[in-house]
């Protein structure tokens, strides 16, 4: 009987770090050969980590990555590895590289270089040509990188049509929300239709606002699921593959027994007999995988958690005015990093009321951080009076509301400097963030927007899932049901500027996320006046998105990431010649 024995190994990589990325593969590979696997594969841009961005403009970077694989390849033996990196002189690839007993056997480059989203590859790479079909184990291996397994007419149906046996994917996915089933249903698809097993492994890790979710799997000639790794966590997956029936499946198949053979796949030769005759059958793998919203929160606690370890700071701080913003956001950075690297800060003013001020020394009590209160009265009232000549004959508003914010902003940054507490969370959500209803330099001024890509609605339902966790109301409840409301003005409330989030989250998600013109959204059932003001608010409030910190990706179209607006921008519609209606800058 031919087995193939696969190690997928989803590891978090960082980018830059060529030495400790090295390190990764080298030991993640021996503990593959240990237990017996012909293959071992590891993520896209293995070594530079994903994504690299400009640093691939630097020749220096280049050739530092490719020192790196060589010195990888020398210590690789007993097994053949496959191992993501940048080829190239003059013009540069984003390359799989195939490892076998001490050197680099031979190069693939990826064909399908994506150029929307997030992603921008055309800016740094050129597409490959040629593919290659190896013989690994006496197996017939293609192997391919991440997009170009999107393309139903792309490598792995050449690959597939030149005999290959199973397909190697390494892949550099980033998470949204659902994209898990999108993604496997791709690959599903793919394994279906070219009659092969697919093993797709994904990057682990933040990077930044992107958070990659691993979830690697494999699939089988048919399209099911016959192995998969954790959700969000570092993982070696092993998959005993038995050849036999698909050979058998294959002498009939019509699909393999095309009249031309494809002439852009290379045969390469690894090696002929598995690594170990017999070994060890493998033990059962249970995945640990997410629903919808505990994969949500995790993803926030491991994008928190990478982008302040891997940017060498240890404390963050958190401002907590006890609405259900800041108690998320805490209990988040606390899943993060312990309860002893939060320090939260509570800034009462004239107009915060009793319960704000109780509900957040009760979830501190909960999370176990340290709280700090310090009230603001004293800098609010000398900044009225600072302020007093030239606000003379006015009427109060926004002006004198967002004077309390950004003193706030400027308690945490002074904290921030003096105690080396780094970074800054702010605690804005997608919502507010789409409308501009936060304040620059104050509610904003911070090093990292956890929930800046978090829509209202989903913000309350991750604060009840964090309590289902706990089994009690770490969060409290009272925050939960509580009326949304800024607290800067007499018994004021979201609702007094915005529409209930019920109304307001579906019109964002139908104009940002899907691009809906403002015909298509009143044709939903939305009334005409609100849908345009919130269009309108959208438009007008780009020129503050841009100063915001970077944040978590979660929906599929992030600000910034995703969804590009020039701020300068005179086109116009319907729904930017509607009153945009109060700003808070």
């Amino acid at each position: 009987m031919t087995t193939l024995r696969v190690a997928l190994a989803q590891i978090n990589t960082t980018v830059g770090d060529l030495e400790g990325n090295s390190f990764k593969v080298i030991d993640y590979a021996s503990r593959a050969r240990e237990r017996g696997a012909d293959i071992v594969a590891f993520p896209e841009l293995t070594l530079t980590g994903y994504p690299p961005e400009d640093l691939l403009l630097r020749r220096s970077f280049i050739n530092d990555n490719q020192k790196a694989l060589h010195s990888v390849a020398e210590r690789i033996h007993g097994i053949t590895a496959i191992v993501g990196f940048v080829d190239g002189d003059q013009e540069i690839f984003n390359s799989a590289a195939v490892i076998h007993d001490g050197r680099v056997v031979s190069v693939y480059r990826k064909q399908f270089l994506p150029n929307y989203g997030v992603f921008d590859e055309k800016r740094y790479f050129e597409a490959g040509t040629r593919s290659q079909v190896f013989t690994i184990a006496g197996v017939r291996v293609g192997v391919n990188i991440c997009e170009d397994i999107w393309f139903p007419e792309g490598p792995t149906q050449s690959q597939s049509l030149a005999g290959a046996e199973v397909i190697v994917n390494i892949n550099g996915s980033p998470f949204h929300h659902q994209k898990r089933d999108i993604r496997q249903g791709i690959v599903a698809t793919q394994a279906a239709e070219n009659a092969v097993y697919v093993c797709y492994v994904n990057l682990v890790g933040g990077q930044d606002e992107l958070v990659f979710d691993g979830n690697s799997v494999v699939f089988n000639p048919e399209g099911n699921v016959i192995s998969q790794a954790d959700s969000l966590a570092e993982d070696l997956l092993f998959t005993d593959i038995n050849l036999e029936e698909l050979r058998l499946a294959r002498q009939t198949d019509p699909r393999t027994k095309s009249q031309s053979l494809p002439d852009s796949v290379d045969p390469v030769h690894v090696s002929d007999e598995p690594v170990q005759q017999s070994r060890q059958p493998l033990p059962e793998h249970q995945p640990t995988l997410l629903d919808d919203d505990a994969e949500v929160y995790q993803a926030l606690v491991l994008g928190t958690r990478d982008y302040v370890r891997k940017n060498g700071f240890e404390t963050v701080i958190v401002g907590v005015s006890g609405g259900i913003d800041s108690s998320l956001v805490a209990a988040i950075a606390t899943d993060a990093l312990g309860p002893e690297h939060v320090v939260a800060i509570s800034n009462p003013s004239r107009y915060s009321s009793e319960g704000s001020i109780a509900d957040a020394q009760q979830l501190t009590e909960n999370l176990g951080v340290k709280l700090m209160i310090i009230p603001i009265e004293t800098g609010h009232a000398a900044h009225l009076q600072m302020l007093g000549d030239a606000f003379a004959g006015t009427t109060p508003g926004t002006a004198e509301e967002n004077l309390q914010s950004r003193i706030r902003g400027n308690i945490w940054m002074a904290l921030s400097n003096k105690f080396g507490w780094q970074p800054v969370l702010t605690c804005g959500n997608k919502s507010e963030m789409a409308t501009g209803y936060a304040t620059l330099y104050g509610d904003m001024a911070g090093g990292f927007a956890v929930i800046k890509d978090v829509p209202k609605l989903m913000v309350y339902r991750l604060a009840r899932h964090r309590n289902q966790l706990a089994g009690r109301d770490l969060i409290p409840n009272a925050v939960i049901e509580k009326a949304p409301s800024a607290e800067l003005k007499p018994e004021q409330l979201d609702t007094d500027t915005l529409p209930p989030y019920e109304i307001l989250d579906p019109i964002l998600e139908a104009y940002v996320e899907n691009d809906r013109s403002l015909d298509e959204i009143v044709a939903i059932g939305f009334d005409q006046a609100i849908v345009q003001r919130i269009m309108a608010l959208v438009d007008r409030n780009e020129y503050k998105r841009r100063q915001a910190p970077p944040g978590v990706k979660i929906t599929p179209r992030a600000f910034g990431r995703d969804r590009r607006l020039p701020i300068t921008n005179l086109y116009r519609n319907r729904a930017r010649d509607a009153a945009p209606g109060p700003r808070r800058p």
